[in-house]
């Protein structure tokens, strides 16, 4: 969801044209959603596809401060926090680094599966 064949390598892929709140999610789920105002659309879909049973991994602003981030924590995600500040590459060229800190919420993971993904983090 919400990514490229270029970056992420997945079974499906979801494009703008696609509408990825649309669509249904499942199994094992990236989302790299628009950041903006549509976040919190995005927050409630993470939640309601784990609670169907996906698991969900949302690359996101770390704004701990914003009503979408407590919501997301309230159902069930584990923010998994990143240091430094990310690079998004457009067209082969590397940007300069984000003007914020980001985490990775994840929906529906077991305990030893988010142990995994902070450990190879670091």
């Amino acid at each position: 969801v919400c990514c490229t064949r270029n970056n992420v390598p997945a079974d499906r892929h979801f494009f703008e044209s696609d509408n990825g709140l649309a669509q249904e999610w499942g199994g094992l789920v990236w989302c790299n959603p628009p950041y903006g105002r549509a976040i919190p659309d995005w927050i409630a879909k993470s939640a309601a596809a784990a609670a169907g049973g996906a698991q969900v991994l949302v690359l996101i602003p770390a704004r701990t401060g914003a009503r979408w981030w407590h919501e997301a924590i309230a159902a069930g995600a584990t923010p998994l926090f990143l240091r430094g500040r990310l690079k998004f590459w457009r067209n082969g060229v590397e940007g300069d680094a984000a003007p914020f800190d980001s985490a990775i919420l994840c929906f529906g993971l077991r305990q030893d599966q988010f142990d995994a993904l902070s450990a190879a983090s670091m």
